[in-house]
């Protein structure tokens, strides 16, 4: 995490600030919880819309992939205020846990905005089959746990890891033919809105983002160029599928170099990706209430979900 006791006024005390806040926020418990496979880590909490903030009608469905570095001591529960955010501005809302990096996994990890913690980052290939079985199983779930919304208009959002997860997620049409979570259509999507991505794994290796957590997410430098086809979303373009990258200049910890990269890489695909940036803004605003730049990640997602 950014060091809490950098001098007042600095980059990286207000980096710290940012974190405080969106970190301060009470838990709010959702309205349901579903599992879509066995393991403990293999459940999805849906938050139903509390507010009119479309046209009216069934509710679309935000689904809410939370970041952390996909290590072990973040969780979907730090993103339930955000969700509670949402479902208040009009949105059915599925927060989705995926399994992460393991405590003790044999090689020290680093949190997502820079301590040491411990496990390393993700687990192949259990974090993307937990990702794709999820989404698999999303629009049955939503059926039953909200009932009042459109499981037809469905968008895609995720912070940090997680909207690495949510651009990859809209991608697995145009992965390897061989990979197990290829689909054989874009998924029913009305679009994805990624927020600070880990988007370029190669571009976010070279600047060490989240200390070398996209290389551990592959299980290291053996596995890494090997496995990227089949995980870098800078990898996996055109998608044919609205796209938004929310991107604070401030970000000490995925740098906007990061989701510039990927926008480059869709343009040299053919595809337009939509960059919004926001000035003097870091990381964590994008997904705290009392932010201003939460509002703005709100807005993005209304414009492609009503």
């Amino acid at each position: 995490m950014p060091d809490a006791a950098a001098e007042p006024g600095t980059a990286a005390a207000r980096a710290a600030a940012e974190e405080k806040s969106a970190f301060s926020h009470p838990a709010v418990d959702p309205d349901g919880t579903a599992a879509y496979g066995d393991h403990p880590d293999q459940v999805i909490d849906f938050y139903a819309p509390r507010g009119t903030g479309g046209p009216g009608g069934a509710a679309p469905v935000v689904v809410v992939l939370h970041g952390g570095a996909w290590r072990a001591p973040y969780d979907r529960r730090h993103l339930g205020p955000f969700a509670d955010f949402l479902a208040r501005r009009g949105f059915a809302v599925a927060n989705v846990e995926y399994r992460r990096g393991a405590q003790g996994a044999g090689a020290e990890g680093v949190a997502a905005g820079g301590g040491a913690v411990g496990p390393v980052a993700g687990r192949w290939p259990d974090t993307f089959d937990d990702v794709a079985a999820a989404l698999d199983a999303l629009p049955a779930l939503v059926r039953q746990q909200l009932p009042q919304a459109d499981a037809r208009r469905v968008v895609l959002t995720g912070h940090s890891a997680g909207g690495h997860l949510a651009l990859w997620a809209a991608a697995r049409h145009v992965l390897p033919a061989d990979a197990p979570w290829r689909l054989d259509r874009p998924a029913p999507l009305r679009g994805v809105v990624a927020l600070a991505p880990i988007a370029d794994f190669e571009v976010a290796d070279e600047l060490d983002v989240c200390g070398g957590a996209a290389r551990q997410l592959l299980g290291g430098s053996e596995s890494f160029a090997e496995r990227r086809p089949y995980a870098d979303p800078a990898l996996l373009l055109p998608t044919g599928i609205a796209t938004t990258l929310v991107q604070g200049r401030a970000d000490l910890d995925v740098p906007q170099a990061v989701a510039e990269a990927y926008a480059d890489a869709a343009a040299k695909a053919g595809e337009v990706v939509g960059v919004t940036l926001l000035e003097d803004v870091g990381h964590f605003p994008l997904i705290d209430p009392a932010a201003d730049a939460c509002a703005v990640v709100a807005e993005e997602i209304a414009q492609l979900a009503w």
